[in-house]
């Protein structure tokens, strides 16, 4: 399996050059790809509304009565009034302060919080928390996944549900992999290139956009996603020390599945 399925709507990171981990650099998500980032995705058919609609059906299996979810990396919060619209209540946690902007501009009447998402503490618990397109694999190592679980489950109701959307294991990664991607309006041209390569278990993705419109005329910019292969055993160690027990779910719609713990 390729990562064509790049990262990810909003993230805990990615980190700066030389950091430790996502809480480094909230700037990442930076104006210019906060900008572009809605406009790319729906050139690539994302459709939040049928991934949120799958989600939901997975937590209500399991917890018929949820009805709050807390959606974690909400990014420009795409998902996130789908999840309102269906359980009545969500809320987002996003770290890129210019993605929270988005989010707040997409979905005025849903609360976003700034945070990283190893360890915030909101005041309160969910039926459900979520985690969506593969946001999880900007943490640097095994223990900042742990440490992500372990908020996450503070933040469920006792039998509450996580949801977690990966991002590749180090059996399914192709190192060298080029995405590409050409999106047109009548106002807007945006191009977007990207290369990874792989060093043991972490993967940089560097991202090249060209942007051109009628009023700025032609500029570039360039993103690193720092991204960690992860793998099953380590997704399923951390739900476990989490007090969750966990299942993962092949899914069509998912390029590397789901998986969904509920809590103990």
């Amino acid at each position: 399996m390729t990562p064509a399925h790049s990262p990810a709507p909003g993230t805990a990171g990615p980190p700066a050059a030389g950091s430790s981990g996502p809480s480094a650099s909230a700037a990442g998500y930076g104006p210019d790809l906060a900008d572009v980032y809605d406009l790319v995705y729906a050139g690539r058919g994302k459709d939040y509304a049928a991934e949120a609609a799958e989600v939901v059906a997975l937590i209500r299996a399991r917890r018929p009565a949820a009805r709050s979810l807390l959606d974690v990396a909400c990014g420009s919060g795409g998902h996130l009034g789908h999840f309102a619209a269906a359980l009545g209540a969500a809320e987002g946690l996003e770290l890129s302060a210019y993605m929270i902007d988005r989010a707040r501009h997409r979905a005025p009447d849903l609360r976003v919080h700034h945070g990283d998402m190893r360890d915030f503490a909101l005041g309160r618990a969910y039926s459900a928390v979520t985690c969506m397109f593969s946001s999880i694999g900007y943490l640097p190592s095994a223990a900042d996944l742990d440490g992500a679980l372990a908020a996450f489950a503070r933040h469920l109701e006792p039998g509450g549900v996580i949801v977690i959307e990966p991002w590749y294991t180090p059996d399914r990664f192709l190192p060298g992999y080029v995405a590409s991607d050409l999106v047109r309006t009548d106002e807007r041209t945006v191009v977007r290139l990207s290369h990874s390569t792989r060093d043991g278990v972490h993967v940089p993705i560097i991202a090249h956009y060209l942007v051109a419109d009628r009023a700025h005329g032609v500029h570039h910019f360039t993103d690193v996603h720092p991204m960690t292969l992860f793998t099953d055993a380590e997704y399923r160690a951390a739900f476990g020390r989490a007090g969750c027990a966990v299942a993962y779910v092949p899914s069509d719609r998912f390029p590397c599945g789901l998986y969904v713990g509920v809590r103990d």
